[in-house]
């Protein structure tokens, strides 16, 4: 036999608790906890809760459910009310309705709360829970067919539905004042969903949906919208909904699960109020694969409707819509943004065969071509393959996602960065930039791109006011805070520099790039073995193969007077140059690094009419180019690359 919970000396019962899971759940406080970590819960769900939790193993019907959280006498629309509070149960119990672990479904008949309960005492499962008792209402005397209501029972009826719209219009009024009087949301970030298939391979479409999700809300004006790079930090994170609020300054949270299943699919969103851990609105979706595009805009519309309910008329934007797209497409496209989003070159390679592919299946979808340009615009800026062949592949896809769609800022930003980076079209290049962040002032990576361009060109505190607002849309975004410090660097900034590049090494340690800016810094200030010492580091942790890193190391060694170690550099990079896996420009600024002079205007002149990337450094100073920039060669090189000012 199961014991009940102990009583005290008068009879009562004294424990409060009830403990299933790794959750408790406090009866007399309404509160409930995961840990340490303390659930927002709303009143009706967590009196639904309470009850299920107390009748653990017991079925407890719809009509129970009804009697204990509304009574006899109010009549609404019970049904809708138990399913939404289920749901919110379920929710923020990260319970999944098909294979559950706590709420079991009893069809046609009610609910079942599953997992073993233990009271604050150590028993288990306390007595029945008496639901109150009421005196028998209209609803017990169902009208017989064929038979009308009596002329009384018909006005009492009307009369309850008078008091049901009053009491309706006067909740609304009551959440309006309470919204009135609540903290305006005007920044969110939409934490990674969940992949609760339990197939790693379809990590891609959790990624897919959350990377969409953010594209649709960061159109709502007035809206700082967290980037993927920065929400991607805290996948799978242990870290509470404030804590993470903390580190991305945001006010709101966006947090949720996804499964896919053959041509099914259940999306689970939640929207949460992150200084105070508050559910302000939960839904599940359940849908075919289908009709994924319009659920991306039936949840953006949802959450951007709670979120101008909190914001003034002159705030208000709309999220942006997708488009009818062939489902086959839309999957392929979902896998090139995940393989384009990790960045190594193979990854990158692997991207384009799906955008094809996704082109290939829907010759008018406008986002597959603009991710085509973006990946092969990285892959010609990295050498990787042919920079030339590449940004022309580029380019061509580019111009037609715009043909296709002219609202999309993706590709507008992808147009100019080939013509910064290939054509070396600078006024082009800065007017395409502009279209990029007036159709979408939320775009990062626009941000961060624009913010380069204006450092090569010489505007220098423009481009770290440009940076600064990367910052903010991607505030734990290690490339981002990384080029912060390096645009501080340029700009001889250095105890700015220092600062930055030490915050970015707080967020990662091991992050190369932030390495191989401190190097830099040190180099600038005349610290040569320090200098050295971080180069080398920083090729330590991004591997021998990148061949950016050797560079730079190859130039640190040539500047400090290590002439053998870099001779040793200079003629691997010529080996790998042959193989198509090194650009000219890289074996001209280590000749230069040298002293060879000759050599390394030979091989920069080279690179011009290869159109190499590298090239667009030219007037930085402080860089890789400064042992060159007295020869009256460098002029020529200027004006050949036609960057303003030369």
């Amino acid at each position: 036999m199961i014991p009940a919970p102990p009583v005290d000396g008068v009879g009562g019962v004294t424990a409060q608790e009830l403990q299933f899971g790794d959750f408790t759940l406090d009866q007399t406080r309404y509160r409930l906890q995961r840990g340490d970590r303390s659930i927002r819960l709303e009143k009706l769900p967590m009196e639904l809760l309470i009850l299920l939790a107390a009748r653990g193993g017991e079925l407890v019907t719809r009509e129970e459910i009804a009697e204990r959280l509304w009574g006899k006498e109010v009549f609404v629309d019970v049904e809708h009310g138990i399913n939404t509070a289920i749901r919110k149960i379920r929710l923020v119990l990260k319970d999944d309705p098909d294979d559950p672990h706590f709420v079991e479904t009893v069809v046609g008949k009610g609910y079942r709360f599953t997992a073993p309960v233990t009271w604050s005492n150590g028993g288990y499962s306390p007595p029945q829970v008496q639901p109150p008792t009421h005196e028998a209402s209209a609803s017990s005397y169902p009208a017989t067919p064929g038979r009308e209501w009596p002329l009384r029972g018909r006005v009492f009826l009307g009369g309850l539905a008078v008091v049901a719209l009053a009491l309706a219009w006067l909740v609304t009024r009551h959440e309006s004042g309470k919204n009135a009087h609540q903290p305006a949301i005007t920044s969110l970030a939409v934490l990674p969903l969940k992949n609760l298939s339990g197939d790693p391979s379809q990590e891609y479409f959790a990624d897919g949906m959350t990377e969409e999700l953010i594209g649709r809300l960061a159109n709502i004006r007035d809206l700082r919208v967290i980037s993927r790079t920065s929400v991607m930090r805290f996948k799978d994170t242990r870290l509470s909904v404030p804590q993470i609020a903390t580190a991305l300054h945001v006010d709101a949270i966006v947090e949720g699960s996804v499964m896919k299943e053959g041509d099914r699919v259940r999306v689970n969103a939640q929207l949460i109020r992150a200084a105070t851990d508050e559910h302000i609105w939960a839904e599940e979706y359940r849908r075919e694969s289908r009709s994924i595009l319009p659920l991306q805009d039936e949840i953006a519309q949802a959450i951007a409707q709670q979120i101008r309910l909190r914001m003034s008329p002159q705030q208000r934007g709309s999220p942006a819509s997708g488009r009818s797209v062939d489902p086959e497409a839309y999957e392929d496209y979902l896998k090139g943004r995940y393989y384009s989003n990790q960045r190594t070159t193979e990854e990158l390679k692997k991207s384009v065969r799906y955008f094809q592919q996704a082109i290939t299946r829907d010759p008018s979808y406008a986002l597959a071509y603009s991710g085509l340009a973006d990946a092969n615009a990285l892959l010609g800026f990295r050498g990787a393959v042919p920079s030339k062949d590449a940004l022309e592949r580029a380019k061509s896809a580019a111009l037609k996602a715009i043909e296709l769609d002219d609202t999309l800022a993706e590709p507008h930003a992808s147009l100019a960065f080939i013509a910064e980076t290939h054509e070396w079209d600078w006024a082009r290049a800065e007017q395409e930039y502009k279209r990029a962040l007036e159709l979408n002032p939320g775009d990062a990576r626009a941000h961060h791109w624009y913010a380069g361009y204006l450092m090569y060109i010489g505007r220098f505190d423009e481009g770290i006011a440009e940076e600064k607002r990367a910052r903010d849309l991607d505030p734990v975004s290690l490339p981002v805070n990384n080029a912060l410090a390096g645009r501080f660097l340029v700009a001889g900034r250095y105890e700015e520099a220092l600062k930055q590049v030490q915050k970015t090494l707080e967020l990662d340690p091991h992050f190369a790039p932030a390495h191989q800016t401190l190097a830099w810094a040190y180099l600038n200030q005349g610290k040569k073995r320090e200098a050295l010492q971080e180069f080398k580091r920083a090729v330590e942790l991004s591997g021998p193969d990148d061949t950016n890193l050797l560079l730079d190391l190859g130039f640190a060694y040539a500047t400090t007077g290590e002439r053998k170690a870099a001779l040793s550099i200079l003629a691997k990079l010529r080996q790998l140059h042959q193989q198509g896996r090194v650009p000219s420009g890289a074996i001209g600024i280590l000749y230069g690094a040298l002293g060879n002079a000759n050599q390394a205007f030979a091989w920069l002149n080279k690179a011009c009419d290869e159109r190499d990337p590298e090239l667009t450094y030219l007037k930085v100073p402080g860089r890789r180019f400064e042992p060159l920039r007295r020869d009256p060669r460098f002029q020529q090189l200027l004006h050949r690359v036609g960057l303003p000012g030369s």
